[in-house]
């Protein structure tokens, strides 16, 4: 099956009309993981042309209240989206380059971490960031010190 297919179910699953624009962003959140909104409306607009950026906002907006992608943002970032939703899992950011990765799950089933005191919630979720230097950043960091 063709991953505009796919789309094109996920949209019918969550009761959205099935456009054009909603299968490029779709198409675009995929291809490019943590892509910021200027990055999808870039990959939006080499698909269909000329795409306004407050259509791409109005549908990252209808995908991520319908959870078929997931919205995060790190602090000091702009928001970003991904593809991977429903497994809880984490992220590291690069404080150089501001590069995101996937982090699994630590331990157990979600919500993967568990807090000391729960205040009365009903926890479903845990979102952890973890912060450091990529490689990249950390060898070219090493190259200029020598």
């Amino acid at each position: 099956m063709s991953a505009t297919s796919t789309y094109e179910q996920q949209l019918r699953s969550a009761d959205l009309r099935v456009t054009r624009p909603r299968i490029a962003v779709l198409t675009a959140v995929h291809d490019h993981p943590h892509a910021d909104t200027d990055s999808i409306l870039g990959a939006v607009r080499a698909d269909l042309g000329e795409v306004s950026h407050q259509a791409v906002y109005d549908v990252l907006k209808a995908l991520t209240t319908a959870g078929l992608v997931r919205r995060i943002q790190p602090s000091g970032s702009v928001a970003r989206y991904e593809s991977r939703i429903g497994d809880n899992h984490h992220h590291v950011v690069c404080r150089s380059c501001g590069a995101i990765a996937d982090v699994d799950c630590a331990v157990g089933g979600a919500p993967c971490l568990t807090p000391s005191d729960h205040h009365g919630f009903s926890i479903d979720e845990a979102e952890v960031i973890y912060w450091g230097t990529c490689s990249e950043c950390t060898t070219a960091s090493a190259s200029s010190t020598h």
